[in-house]
């Protein structure tokens, strides 16, 4: 599909994400780009998701087909923020609240995190983050085990991007774009070349052409 033309100076809006069924091509690209900031919220929400679908395979194993068929639907009522779920979400949730408690607990877990990157002074991050990390090690579900692991490992760049408010994201935007530029090229023969085309696409540069208007 041909990238429609944009006015002079005009930012770009970088690759628009594609989208995909589970486990398709655009979830696979989303997750590639997404893995590198740290301790984003979404690394619980993929830690959430494995416990999902864990759940949803001893269901299907053990014949409860209705059981695994609530799971398999209440996917987007666990992924989504409190505050953004349909009626029909909050009932499947609170379902779930009541007859699987090991779900329950790894959907509290990632909200806790999020909620570490939403408070309103650094040393409140911090604090929440530490709680987070004590009940996380401690709450003998793998993928959370696992991901305070993770966090952990990252401790001091977490710190520092909850304490100042930067993270590498800009420049990981960047790299994507200029990845794709790439892809639609099918490749430079020189990096001057490559410099050339990304000044042109993503510097705002607008140089005199026939026919165009100055």
């Amino acid at each position: 599909m041909t990238r429609p033309a944009r006015a002079c100076g005009e930012p770009d809006a970088g690759p628009t994400r594609t989208s995909g069924s589970e486990g398709g091509p655009g979830k696979r690209t989303a997750r590639k780009r997404r893995h590198r900031a740290p301790a984003r919220p979404y690394w619980a929400t993929d830690a959430l998701d494995e416990v999902r679908r864990e759940t949803w395979n001893d269901a299907r194993r053990a014949g409860q087909k209705a059981v695994a068929r609530e799971l398999k639907g209440a996917r987007y009522a666990l992924w989504k923020n409190p505050e953004d779920l349909t009626q029909r979400q909050e009932a499947r949730l609170a379902d779930i609240a009541r007859t699987n408690k090991r779900l329950y607990r790894a959907y509290l877990l990632k909200e806790q995190l999020r909620q570490v990157f939403q408070q309103d002074t650094p040393e409140q991050a911090i604090g929440l983050l530490e709680r987070w990390l004590a009940w996380a090690s401690r709450c003998q579900i793998p993928a959370f085990v696992k991901l305070a692991r993770t966090v952990r490992e990252h401790k001091v760049a977490i710190y520092a991007a909850v304490a100042h408010r930067l993270t590498n994201a800009r420049v990981e935007s960047l790299n994507q774009k200029l990845r794709l530029l790439m892809r639609r090229a099918f490749g430079f023969r020189s990096v001057e070349a490559l410099i050339g085309m990304a000044w042109l696409v993503h510097g705002g540069l607008c140089p005199p052409l026939p026919g165009r208007p100055s």
